[in-house]
């Protein structure tokens, strides 16, 4: 027999707001947290000089200053959005129960900040004046390991890599050891901070960003006719999972149930998702056997929705193979369009968004949508937040290497 899982905590630190509520009231307003970069001095010759920058945010309430060098910036997102979690949840790890709960926090680049930092320190003054700290600040397991430390949880830890699936594969991930019987409870979900020179060149160089330099606010729109590519976002976004059993017994105030759980592969190309959108047919499909559940009781996605021409268009014509004319019925809407692309953070805000939908019945806009895409024609909930009864939400993370996830999470009823 095979547990129920519930979610009991979200934590969010995103480009419109360092905390968890204040990122949901401005999800809710339409607001846009992309703007020109400013913790670099980008020159003209960058084609790309605009990205979705947490703002304001203050790790010391959170980590020790003594603590601050030994953590990128994507360490110090995790830890203050699991903070947030565990305090929605009423949640603290017990010595008797530490080996089982479980820290599954994911990220798509990891510390590319300190990487570049300490690159030129090697460069300019020489081996030795690298900091001591530098590879367990950087390297891409260490916000599991610092957040499994810090809440003192024994169980599996694992970070997975999966470029723009990552927060969603944890989740996914932690979801299955629980249902399972693996752990009880799991702290899951995504971190990404690679708002960088070198990553905002290298994204550029691909093609992949838009260029809309002279309207920042304008440039992340998804399912528009004139998208012309993502906005390069950061942020964290965590859950905290529980067995139903193990909410119930300590009496956890449960937000939602998650319930259906997808992953594969397109095999098809490094970045390009399939023309047919097989790959993300097939998941959301996968998803939809695990939740042992018809698409036609799927109320809302949260769609991948990137504002890249190729992944919005085939997204589309994927939603419609899945749902057929329950598409047509959908709300279906990109948070991306205010916060940017999260990379390997985007699957664990996107999730945190699913929940709060669920719990306040409120769904986030696409903003931006302005110019209709004959091939992009489902209800992208434009421009305006919807106030709608959401029983079952969904969302979608397609990465590159053709990496897919979909979760879906549900009302709880008991």
């Amino acid at each position: 027999m095979t547990r129920r899982v519930v979610v009991t905590g979200v934590g969010m630190v995103t480009p419109l707001h360092t905390t968890t509520e204040g990122s949901w009231e401005a999800l809710v307003a339409g607001q846009s947290g992309v703007g020109y970069v400013t913790r670099y001095e980008l020159g003209e010759d960058f084609p790309v000089r605009i990205a979705a920058e947490v703002k304001g945010f203050d790790p010391l309430p959170y980590i020790d200053k003594k603590d601050l060098r030994k953590m990128d910036l994507f360490i110090q997102y995790a830890v203050a959005a699991t903070e947030q979690a565990l305090e929605m949840a009423r949640y603290r790890v017990r010595p008797e129960e530490a080996d089982r709960v479980a820290v599954i926090i994911g990220s798509g680049i990891g510390g590319f900040p300190m990487i570049e930092e300490m690159h030129k320190t090697l460069l300019e003054k020489g081996p030795r004046r690298v900091w001591p700290a530098f590879i367990p600040a950087v390297i891409v397991n260490m916000a599991a390991g610092v957040l499994s430390i810090r809440t003192g949880a024994k169980g599996p830890n694992v970070a997975p890599c999966t470029a723009c699936s990552t927060g969603a594969h944890a989740i996914g991930d932690a979801f299955k050891l629980i249902q399972r019987g693996v752990a009880d409870v799991a702290i899951a979900g995504g971190t990404e901070a690679a708002i960088t020179p070198l990553a905002i060149a290298g994204f550029a160089a691909m093609h992949a960003l838009s260029t809309r330099n002279d309207a920042p606010e304008k440039a992340s729109r998804p399912f528009d006719a004139q998208r012309d590519g993502f906005v390069m976002g950061e942020g964290a976004g965590i859950l905290i999972l529980e067995s139903l059993e193990h909410a119930l017994d300590r009496g956890a105030d449960i937000l939602c149930e998650i319930v259906g759980y997808g992953l594969n592969s397109d095999a098809y190309h490094i970045t390009a998702p399939c023309a047919d959108g097989d790959g993300a047919v097939r998941v959301m499909r996968m998803a939809l056997q695990d939740a042992q559940m018809a698409p036609e009781e799927v109320d809302y996605i949260n769609a991948h929705g990137t504002s890249t021409p190729l992944n919005d268009r085939i997204e589309t014509l994927a939603i419609k193979a899945v749902f057929a004319d329950h598409a047509r019925k959908l709300a279906v809407s990109s948070t991306k369009s205010m916060m940017g692309h999260l990379l390997g953070a985007a699957g664990g805000v996107e999730a945190a968004v699913c929940v709060l939908t669920i719990r306040h019945g409120v769904i986030p806009p696409t903003i931006n949508y302005e110019y209709p895409d004959p091939e992009c024609d489902l209800d992208y909930v434009p421009n305006q937040a919807r106030r709608q009864d959401v029983r079952v939400a969904m969302t979608n993370s397609f990465g590159f290497g053709g990496t897919n996830a979909c979760l879906i999470f549900k009302r709880f009823e008991d």
